[in-house]
């Protein structure tokens, strides 16, 4: 669940404020601590609301749209959606598989399309997220209800604890990640050619489709459903769904969230086996990113998949679950 150059600390965020760092220094964050009150970013709400009406009107396009151009649409959506997946995700997050150069490089061209932050902030905060879920360090904790782990967050000024546990996170493999930092310093660019001109240019060259419909349905629609698929990670798969895994943590199976996010709605199988590549144990069930990186494997593009056992599984929920039903 959706997702700049802000230091924020999350699973995902295309626009957000200008960096913590110049926001919050240690001094004024120590200050503060858990006491500091609410504040709106104006410049993100205005931002959320118009990205939203675009994509609002780019519903009311669709009948003008040429299947071609709809097929198109829903191709960038699964690639930008890999790029954060199969890419920031159960790549770089949680090294849970390894991919070769070519298929590195195309991952951190779909994370640019994307546009949820780049690699190495996407990391850092999805780092954060899991070391510290649902606590003030934890920039989207659902125990602040639905609106804000699902956007809100993005909308105020992050809780100081955010900021001090991001910097104390261990990042030398980001960095020395030549892929990474790359696309971290041509960020951008890489997103203006990626998330908005590409979508919106291939439809009109390569069939004459206009524009207007181009932009707004390959550019802003799929941008803005891609957003929002993400952050329903973030709010609705650590609030609604059982805990088979483990009842102690609040995040849940949740399986519109696992198909609308291509995966990742297996969320309490993911919060107790986080080197799990495929984010559950179901295989390609509701989970097209497990099924690409097989694929990737299969063409010996990856290698080095990392997996939970079935023993382990079994015994892992047999102790900590909730007793309900485990289906894929």
């Amino acid at each position: 669940m959706p997702e700049s150059s802000c230091s924020t600390h999350g699973e995902s965020n295309g626009i957000t404020e200008k960096s913590l760092e110049d926001v919050f220094d240690d001094t004024y964050a120590e200050k503060v601590g858990s006491r500091r009150p609410w504040t709106l970013v104006w410049r993100n709400i205005w931002v959320m609301a118009i990205l939203h009406a675009g994509a609002l009107y780019g519903v009311f396009l669709i009948p003008d749209a040429c299947a071609l151009t709809l097929i198109w649409s829903f191709v960038c959506f699964y690639i930008s959606a890999l790029g954060v997946t199969a890419g920031a995700h159960r790549l770089w997050s949680h090294r849970s598989y390894t991919a070769t150069p070519p298929l590195r490089a195309f991952l951190a061209l779909a994370n640019s399309m994307a546009f949820q932050n780049d690699i190495y902030e996407w990391a850092r905060d999805h780092r954060v997220h899991h070391k510290y879920s649902e606590t003030d360090a934890d920039p989207h904790n659902a125990k602040r209800g639905f609106f804000f782990a699902h956007v809100g967050w993005l909308l105020i000024r992050k809780h100081p604890d955010v900021i001090e546990k991001g910097r104390k996170l261990e990042l030398s493999d980001l960095k020395a990640d030549k892929v990474v930092m790359f696309q971290r310093r041509h960020y951008k660019l890489s997103v203006l050619i990626l998330c908005f001109l590409v979508p919106m240019m291939v439809p009109w060259y390569f069939w004459g489709e206009s524009l207007l419909v181009g932009y707004f349905l390959p550019g802003l629609l799929r941008y803005t459903a891609a957003l929002n698929a993400t952050w329903l990670v973030n709010s609705a798969a650590h609030m609604w769904g059982n805990r088979p895994y483990d009842r102690n943590i609040n995040p849940r199976e949740n399986p519109i969230v696992a198909f609308s996010a291509m995966g990742e709605g297996f969320h309490n199988y993911h919060h107790t086996f986080p080197f799990d590549y495929a984010t559950s144990e179901f295989g390609w069930s509701f989970n097209l990113t497990t099924a690409f990186i097989d694929l990737m494997c299969f063409l010996r593009l990856a290698s080095g998949r990392r997996s939970a056992t079935r023993e382990m599984i079994t015994a892992r929920a047999q102790r900590t679950g909730d007793g309900s039903p485990i289906s894929g």
